[in-house]
């Protein structure tokens, strides 16, 4: 993968942060992070969310119930990084290790949470399957957790496929190849057409997941601007028959996509935010394709074109899915990665 700044702009160190800032300001801006910061609070508190919801169910209620904080803290519900932030940040700290060994010592954790792919792999490494078979015998193979880690080896200039084997198979793996080849040349100084085409290169047109990429590409090419892209992306490529929202083969595509375009239509911090905005009106995948959308974007623009309100809130971590990773501050990790 490509190393050294080739290009004037911001330079490496600033578009590691960049794309470490820019993930976890679009994990924090999608709907799902706030069900995922929730789990700092008591459980009873999200029983009572259940509880609402069901009510509102049964008396056709149109009043959503949101999580609240009810005689607790209310600092986790604030806006903020949750899940994809923190496993960004674990590859991070762990990125030299063996892959299975890492994962292995999360096995027999009561206290983690993840993607059904991860936790189906955990049993796998503990019942002594290694990797290819951990990530390929699992009934969430294809889902994006390993694209979601891929940002720390496209920033790092490695090669995603052994860690994105523990976990993922087919177009889990894909996925992950491309958004770690999309991040490297961002990081080298690409613009993002040749990053995109980067990872387009790893996505073979007759799978499942490369056919979704072009697809949205040309979809959001015609719409012209990523909000007026949301209507032809939920068309082209979101399924709306089963509940994946994290398959790779639709999250990794509407990022591509919107951040294509979103680099075509203004200056990088104003492609930010439009980017990141419009995956996050994309319901059905806001778990992630968000986040995935801020670390492309968020790689090109450089940390300090990042919206300033944005750079604070986000980079200190909460610890919803990994607790050991409780005020860990994003730049001091990407600080060292890169």
């Amino acid at each position: 993968m490509p190393s050294g700044d080739r290009r004037d702009g911001p330079s490496r160190l600033d578009r590691v942060r960049g794309a470490f800032i820019g993930l976890a300001a679009g994990d924090a801006a999608g709907w799902p992070a706030a069900r995922h910061r929730s789990t700092l609070l008591a459980g009873w508190s999200r029983r009572l969310h259940r509880e609402l919801d069901a009510f509102a169910e049964e008396h056709q209620v149109t009043t959503l119930p949101v999580p609240f904080a009810l005689n607790q803290p209310v600092a986790p519900l604030a806006a903020g990084p949750s899940d994809d932030a923190e496993w960004l940040a674990w590859t991070a700290l762990t990125i030299r290790e063996d892959r299975a060994e890492a994962f292995g010592r999360l096995a027999g954790r009561d206290d983690v949470r993840a993607r059904i792919s991860v936790w189906a792999a955990l049993d796998n490494l503990a019942e002594g399957k290694r990797p290819p078979a951990s990530g390929h015998d699992n009934p969430h193979h294809f889902d994006d957790a390993a694209a979601v880690r891929a940002v720390a080896f496209g920033v790092a200039g490695l090669d995603p496929l052994e860690d994105a084997r523990v976990t993922n198979a087919e177009d889990g793996v894909l996925g992950a190849v491309a958004m770690a080849r999309a991040v490297a040349a961002l990081t080298d100084g690409a613009p993002m057409g040749e990053a995109v085409e980067a990872a387009l290169g790893a996505l073979p047109p007759d799978t499942a997941i490369g056919h979704a990429a072009r697809e949205a590409l040309a979809a959001a090419r015609v719409a012209g601007s990523p909000f007026a892209a949301v209507p032809a992306l939920d068309a082209a490529v979101l399924d709306h028959v089963y509940s994946y929202g994290v398959a790779a083969a639709q999250t990794v595509p509407v990022a591509l996509a919107l951040a294509d375009i979103a680099a075509s239509c203004g200056r990088p911090p104003e492609a930010f935010g439009a980017g990141v905005s419009a995956a996050a009106c994309l319901a059905p995948v806001a778990d992630s394709a968000p986040a995935l959308t801020g670390a492309l974007l968020g790689c090109a623009a450089g940390h300090d074109a990042l919206p300033a309100a944005w750079r604070e809130r986000v980079r200190v971590l909460a610890g919803c899915c990994l607790p050991e990773l409780a005020g860990t501050d994003l730049l001091d990790i990407a600080g060292r990665l890169a």
